[in-house]
């Protein structure tokens, strides 16, 4: 078989971990940068922590990072079934060839594997030579009949045709054991490639379900990242481009991706990082998608309803989207766009009447703004800028009062900007309330 075959493995035990995706994602990579095949495989054969719910919410979480599968649940193929559950006869098979070729032998009502005792070496396509002896002879099958991971990791690999094993270097010290298996069957050894664990940000220790806030991907989701954002920054987690470029589409991710590439250090989850990455990609986005998250995102904060203007929608958020920082935070920043009544900011209000008095400058501008009809941004801006030099202040006299009177915030959209989509009725009334 001269197409690549990789695959992910993952437990349906709980949540999809970051770590566990970021695998996936590694092995997905190097199937679509080699036009081979990327194998789902579900080890579920731990039938009282394996859950249905568990198996949906990792099904999800693929889909949502964009992670479709070649072969597996839902989809099918050639060398299934694709659930350990499911394969038992498969098993019992090779298990069978083990025992023709006096590899095996029964104890305690298990069954053992009688190690070679020689050296195992493979050449890791990312950590390099790695040697290790197995000192003594391991269980493959429990003496409640059911088989252990190492046995059913190496057969599904053989029977599935898989040619390169991507996992985490956790799994380094399991190679031995998988070495001897593949070489008792007399199958062809894959490609190794083990890459680094996911750190926690101080660099002490993996992260972990018990204690790291946002380990899992659902968290994510949960929490409106955008999928393209978190792969992105899971692509340079134990990766990088040469160029060292860290925004890239995954088209050009997927063409220069290389297992050469992937590095040996441990990788650190830094979630600033990962803020600052999500945040660009949301001010990319095309204006239509943007509206296109945007609206349920809104209409489910009650922020709008059905027969919000469409029109007035996609003018706030063109404004708003180069402004905002998290999609999470969109229905509190645009809020006042759809309500007369909310609260100002009293810190900001408090400053500003401690300078002087505002409210002289807000009826100034007012009564600049009740003569035109034009609440484009140049006038607008124009109107500013002539009654600052008129008044021999500075420009930031009237903005700063006037935005906090419009929108009860301290900061938002560009101020003209906001004027001139709030629309000169919604202005002077508001600025009017604020006197």
């Amino acid at each position: 078989m001269s197409q690549v075959r990789v695959r992910f493995a993952p437990s349906p035990t709980g949540s999809f971990h970051i770590g566990s995706a970021r695998t996936a994602l590694f092995n997905w990579l190097y199937a679509r940068h080699t036009g081979g095949a990327f194998v789902l495989r579900i080890e579920d054969t731990d039938r009282e922590r394996n859950t249905p719910e568990a198996l949906r919410v990792l099904l999800n979480g693929m889909r949502w990072l964009g992670l479709n599968w070649d072969e597996g649940p839902e989809v099918g193929g050639s060398f299934g079934p694709y659930f350990q559950s499911e394969r038992e006869t498969i098993y019992q098979e090779y298990l069978a060839q083990l025992r023709d070729r006096g590899c095996v032998y029964d104890k305690d009502n298990a069954v053992w594997f009688r190690i070679s005792g020689e050296a195992q070496v493979i050449e890791d396509a990312v950590r390099g030579r790695i040697e290790r002896r197995e000192e003594k002879d391991f269980v493959i099958f429990r003496s409640n009949g059911t088989p252990v991971f190492h046995f059913v990791n190496v057969v599904d690999d053989i029977a599935m045709g898989i040619t390169h094993v991507i996992r985490g270097e956790d799994h380094i010290s399991n190679t031995s054991k998988h070495l001897e298996l593949f070489k008792a069957f007399g199958a062809p050894i894959p490609v190794f490639a083990h890459i680094p664990l996911i750190l926690r940000s101080d660099g002490k220790g993996k992260m972990s379900k018990k204690s790291d806030q946002g380990v899992a991907v659902e968290y994510y989701e949960k929490h409106c990242y955008l999928s393209e954002a978190l792969r992105n920054y899971l692509c340079l987690l134990g990766w990088s481009p040469k160029d060292n470029r860290e925004i890239l589409p995954i088209e050009t991710i997927i063409e220069i991706f290389e297992l050469s590439g992937i590095n040996k250090n441990g990788a650190r989850f830094d979630a600033s990082k990962l803020d600052v990455i999500n945040t660009e990609y949301l001010r990319q986005l095309p204006l239509e998608d943007f509206v296109k998250l945007a609206r349920p995102l809104l209409l489910s904060a009650g922020t709008i309803n059905e027969k919000t203007d469409e029109h007035y929608l996609r003018e706030v958020l063109r404004i708003s989207q180069e402004k905002v920082r998290f999609l999470e935070d969109l229905p509190e920043f645009v809020d006042y766009f759809f309500k007369d009544e909310f609260p100002y900011d009293e810190k900001t209000r408090k400053k500003l009447f401690k300078g002087g008095d505002p409210l002289a400058r807000l009826e100034e501008l007012r009564a600049e703004l009740e003569r035109t009809d034009d609440f484009g941004e140049e006038n607008l801006m124009a109107i500013v800028q002539s009654l600052a030099e008129a008044q021999g202040r500075g420009t930031r006299d009237y903005i700063h009062v006037t935005r906090l009177a419009v929108s009860g915030k301290p900061v938002g959209p560009g101020f003209y900007a906001l004027l001139g989509v709030l629309g000169k009725e919604r202005v002077l009334r508001r600025m009017i309330n604020f006197s």
